[in-house]
C-alpha cells in the first residue's frame, strides 16, 4: 500500500466521521470496575448524547501506565498511582462529540471528590482522591496523545450517529 493511501486510511479511522469530531479518552479505573459502575458511567455519557467510538477492558501494564502518567512522574504519589491503576482491570474508552473534552470533564467532576458537586460522577460515587473511579483527558492535545497510547487506529469505529441531528444545530 502506498503512503498516500495509508494516510487517507488513517485519516478516515481517526477523523471526521461527523461534524462533531472532537474526541476524548476516558478510563474507568479499577475501583470503578470492581464497584460495578461501568454500565452506569457509560449510560451517563450516552444519555448526554456523546458517541462511543472505542471501548475495551484490559489489565493495563506498568509500562503503559508509566507512559500515561509521565507528566506526574516527579510527584510523590506517582508510584502509588501506577500500582493502583495496575491493581485490576480498566475500561478504556474513546468518546466523540461537540466540545467532548470539556463536557466529559464537567460530568466527571474535580479530581478530589470532596470538591466535586453532586450530580458529577466523582460527586456521586467517590469519597477520596486516591480512588476516584474515572479518568478523563484534560485537553484536546492530551486526549489525542492518550487515545493513541491506549488504542490502535483500527480499534476506533467510525459510524454514523443517526441521533446527531437531534443533538447539534
Amino acid at each position: 500500500m502506498n503512503c498516500l493511501l495509508l494516510g487517507l486510511l488513517a485519516g478516515l479511522l481517526h477523523g471526521a466521521c461527523s461534524e462533531a469530531t472532537e474526541r476524548t479518552f476516558v478510563a474507568i479505573k479499577p475501583d470503578g470496575v470492581q464497584r460495578r459502575l461501568v454500565g452506569e458511567l457509560i449510560g451517563r455519557f450516552e444519555r448526554k448524547g456523546l458517541q462511543l467510538v472505542g471501548l475495551k477492558l484490559l489489565q493495563a501494564s506498568e509500562e503503559l501506565l508509566k507512559e500515561h502518567y509521565i507528566a506526574l512522574r516527579d510527584r510523590p504519589f506517582y508510584s502509588r498511582l501506577v500500582k493502583y491503576m495496575s491493581s485490576g482491570p480498566v475500561v478504556a474508552m474513546v468518546w466523540q462529540g461537540l466540545d467532548v473534552v470539556k463536557t466529559v470533564r464537567m460530568m466527571i467532576g474535580e479530581t478530589d471528590p470532596a470538591d466535586s458537586r453532586p450530580g458529577t460522577i466523582r460527586g456521586d460515587f467517590c469519597t477520596e482522591v486516591s480512588k476516584n473511579v474515572i479518568h478523563g483527558s484534560d485537553s484536546v492535545e492530551s486526549a489525542q496523545q492518550e487515545i493513541s497510547l491506549w488504542f490502535r487506529p483500527e480499534e476506533l469505529a467510525c459510524w454514523e450517529n443517526t441521533a446527531e441531528h437531534w443533538l447539534y444545530a
